[in-house]
Formats: structure tokens, sequence, C-alpha cells
């Protein structure tokens, strides 16, 4: 994507009075988008309660948001660039808020997917415009560091701010209301966004190429689809002919790319070294902690027996670490190194992934509290320092584009993460031993093994719920292993991919 950003002076850019007021409603863009992520997670166990979704249906539930806005990222900034990136982040916000609503209502599995899906495409509006107006509001170095890491630490304290009133509404409404929550942080978003956001666009834009749209949508939700099902069902025909045609997809695309004059993604960003290695890092990161994130509401509630809002506050270590990190991430990496910090903040994640290896059903607070406070300062460190260095290391004219890479990355890491570690997790899961007569239901999910309980014998529900439990564990302790794998390797390869780069 060629696209330029209106011009305008540089002192008006960096001096406008404003911009940091403007900065606020491009942070709660994003904690519309984090808070979202983890009311799902805390609200899975009520949606499969209340729905009865299988366990394909579950992991379709968490993972089509993902799947869609990975395929839609490129192709929204590149709208963005056009009809302005203003005009799309309102516009996208209002669609976010309304299709909330119809998630909140939703009376079957299918219907949830569809409407998870739909949020996904309205969430793909969002994220790009947010980086790119970044970039264009504060053109002052250490300012856009400061920026992108409130930025950063917006997007994780989503993650406690989700959890907590999403346990508050959970335990004193209907599981659809953690979805209501959207609706008025959206009316604020907007109403101060129109008054305080500058419009930016390219003033000569070209053609918005609806073959690259549908080469980048049909290319990411065809390869994820893939990795999903060879991970829960092997290597049969089905997976192999997804990939085959997403593949050839993303082929296209990369084709028509370097012929079109005005593509939807330049692809000669990739040819510099530190963009390509914090796009990288950022992926395979959000790959490795996904299926930590995504059962471990499901753990303390299931599992352990933690009401919502108390399983709500158990994971605020996380997000305390990642807004604390995110605020000192770029004076950091301009003290030490880039590598250094993202490299370091990499494999703290990765070895407190591993310690939770070790969890079982009864494991204390403090080990899990401490591994949740480790993994939240090594993310804020890391995601907060390669976002800068994704903004800074393209011309403002690109920063759509380079915003568009970022987010495609962190998105499709998370449809990767949920589909082969959740995998993992089920596939574990399933084959937990039960006594006679126990529903099938019960191996879809350990949501669908509390609900059969309540409808069998008491020795027999007490028996088949602690081997139930003692599966989901055991799964989720091989899938913080692999993750721990993915992060420990992607340490090492940022440590030389960024070596040299600086703020």
């Amino acid at each position: 994507m060629t696209s330029t950003l209106q011009p305008a002076a540089t002192t008006e850019a960096v001096k406008r009075p404003d911009r940091w007021l403007a900065l606020s409603v491009l942070v709660l863009a994003v904690l519309l988008v984090a808070v979202d992520a983890t009311v799902l997670g805390l609200a899975t166990p009520y949606i499969s309660e209340d729905l009865h979704p299988t366990g394909t249906q579950l992991l379709w539930i968490g993972d089509v948001y993902s799947f869609v806005i990975a395929g839609l990222l490129v192709s929204m900034g590149s709208l963005g660039d056009r009809v302005g990136r203003k005009r799309i982040l309102l516009g996208g916000a209002t669609a976010f808020g309304l299709i909330s609503v119809l998630n909140a209502y939703a009376t079957t599995p299918e219907l949830m997917i569809a409407a998870r899906a739909l949020l996904g495409v309205a969430g793909a509006t969002l994220m790009p415009a947010t980086l790119a107006l970044i970039r264009n509001l504060f053109h002052d170095p250490r300012e856009r560091s400061l920026a992108v890491g409130i930025w950063g630490a917006t997007a994780s304290a989503g993650t406690a701010v989700g959890p907590i009133v999403g346990g508050f509404l959970l335990e004193h409404f209907w599981w659809g209301s953690a979805f209501l929550i959207n609706v008025p942080v959206m009316l604020v978003l907007v109403l101060v966004g129109l008054k305080t956001l500058p419009e930016s666009r390219n003033p000569d834009p070209g053609p918005w190429d609806l073959m690259s749209v549908a080469l980048s949508l049909i290319g990411m939700i065809a390869v994820v689809y893939a990795v999903k099902e060879a991970a829960s069902h092997g290597l049969t025909w089905e997976p192999l002919a997804a990939a085959a045609l997403g593949l050839t997809a993303l082929y296209g695309f990369v084709r028509r790319q370097l012929t079109l004059p005005e593509p939807l993604l330049d692809m000669r960003l990739f040819r510099r070294r530190g963009f390509s290695g914090a796009v990288l890092a950022d992926m395979l990161t959000v790959l490795g902690m996904s299926g930590l994130v995504f059962f471990l509401s499901q753990y303390l509630q299931l599992v352990q027996g933690r009401r919502p809002l108390e399983a709500g506050l158990a994971e605020l270590p996380a997000a305390v670490g990642a807004v604390v990190a995110g605020l000192l991430a770029g004076r950091a990496a301009r003290r030490l190194s880039v590598r250094t910090v993202v490299s370091g903040g990499l494999a703290a994640i990765g070895l407190a992934l591993a310690a939770l290896t070790l969890i079982d059903t009864t494991t204390g607070y403090p080990v899990l509290g401490a591994a949740l406070l480790v993994v939240g300062a090594g993310a804020g460190f890391s995601f907060t320092v390669t976002a800068d260095v994704i903004l800074s290391s393209v011309p403002k004219e690109q920063a759509g584009a380079a915003s568009a890479v970022s987010e495609t990355a962190y998105e499709l890491g998370a449809a990767l993460g949920i589909a082969v570690l959740g995998s993992i997790v089920t596939g574990v899961y399933r084959g937990f031993p039960a006594p006679p007569g126990t529903p099938q239901g019960a191996h879809e999910s350990l949501g669908g093994a509390v609900e059969a309980a309540s409808g069998m014998p008491t020795a027999d529900a007490q028996a088949m719920l602690t081997s139930a439990r003692e599966a989901f564990v055991n799964g989720l302790s091989i899938a913080s292993g692999a993750g721990a794998a993915v992060l420990l390797a992607t340490a090492a390869a940022a440590w030389y991919l960024l070596r040299g780069q600086r703020l």
C-alpha cells in the first residue's frame, strides 16, 4: 500500500494542543477491542451452559473473530487511506457497538459464531487506524514512544477491566450483558472522537482493488482453518485442501501487490529487517500465549471453583505488569537496546509459561499470580517496543500499511494460537475416562461436563468431574509447555533480527 497521509506542517502535528486528548480516543478504541476479547473468555462457561456448543463450535466462537480480523486488516487499512482514517475509525466503532448487541442476544452457537464474525469485520476497521493516527499526531520520536506506550498500556488495562467488569456483570446478570458493556464505550468514543480527531487520508489513493481484498480474506481464513482442522483431526483431505486454497490465494495476493501501481500492501516493507523482525516477534508471541489466555478463565472458574468476579480479579497481575512495563518500555529500549528489551521480555514470558506446566487442580494462587505478573510484564515490554519499531522503521506516508501488517500479525497469531494450542487442550480433554452413562456432551468441553453432572447420580457426577478437570489441566499444562517453547525460540530469533535496531 503506497498510502500518503494528508500533508501537514510538522510543527502543527507536533504542537497540536489537543493531540493528547485525541490519543485518549484512539486508546479507547483499543480498550473496546481488548475488553471484548477478555469478556469472551470469562463468559465462555456460561455460553457453553446456555447455547450447548460442541467443542469445535466453542473454538470457532473463540477464534472466528480473529480469523476475520486477520483476513481484513490490510484491506481495511487501505480503505481508511482512501475514505479517511477518522471516518473509518468512528464508523467501525459504531458498528462494533451495534454488533455487540447481536452477540449479547445470540440464541444458538451458529448465530453466536456469525455475530463474532461480523464483530471481526467491525474490529478490523479500528486497529490500523489507531496506530496510523498516532504516527500522524506525534512526529517527535520521544512523544511517539510515550504515546505508543500509553496505547499498549491501555490495551493491557483492557485485559484487567474486561474480567473485572465482566465478572461483576456475570454474577448479577446474564452472560449477554458482558457484551452490552461495549455500547457505552462506543458512544463515548464516537462523541469525543468527532471533535478531537484530525482527518487523515491519502489525497491520491488510486482504486481500492477488490480482487486483492478477496485474495487476502480467502487466503488468511483458509490457511488458519487448515491449521485448526489439522490440529483437531489430523492431516485429512479437508485441511489439506483448505491449506492449498489458502496458500494459492496468498501467493496470488503477493504477486498482485507486486504488479499493481497502487497496491493494498507495499511488500517492500518486509525488506526492512527491523520491521520484519518486529512483526514476526508479535505474531509468534501472541501464538504462544493464546492457549493460556483463552483457557485460563475456564481453569479459574470450572476447575478451581472461583466466582466470575473473583476469576477476573485473579487475572489482574498480568494487566498490572503489562501496564507498568508498557509505560517504561521506550525508556528501557533507549537505555539498553531494542533487542535486549524485546528478547528479555519474550524470554520472561517463556519461563513463566514453562512454570505453568507444573500446575494441577489445586495449585495455589501465589504461583498463578506470580506467573501472570511475569507474563504481563514481558508482554508489556515486548509489544510496546515492537509497535514503536514498526512505526518508526517506515516513513509516515506508509504508517497505514505498517499498522495494518502489525495488527494482522497480532490477530493471525491469536487465531493460530487458539487453533493449535486450543486443539491440544481439547484433544487431551476429550479422552478422559468417565463412568458409564456419561452424556457425550461432557467430552466436548469442561463446561459441558459441569452441566452434564447436574443430571447424573452424585457419586458418578463427582467421579466424572474429577476426571474431566484433571484431563483439562493436563491439556492446559501441555499447551503451556508448547507456548513456552515458542516464546523461547522467538526470543532467540528477535535477538538476531533486531540487532542494531534503535528507536
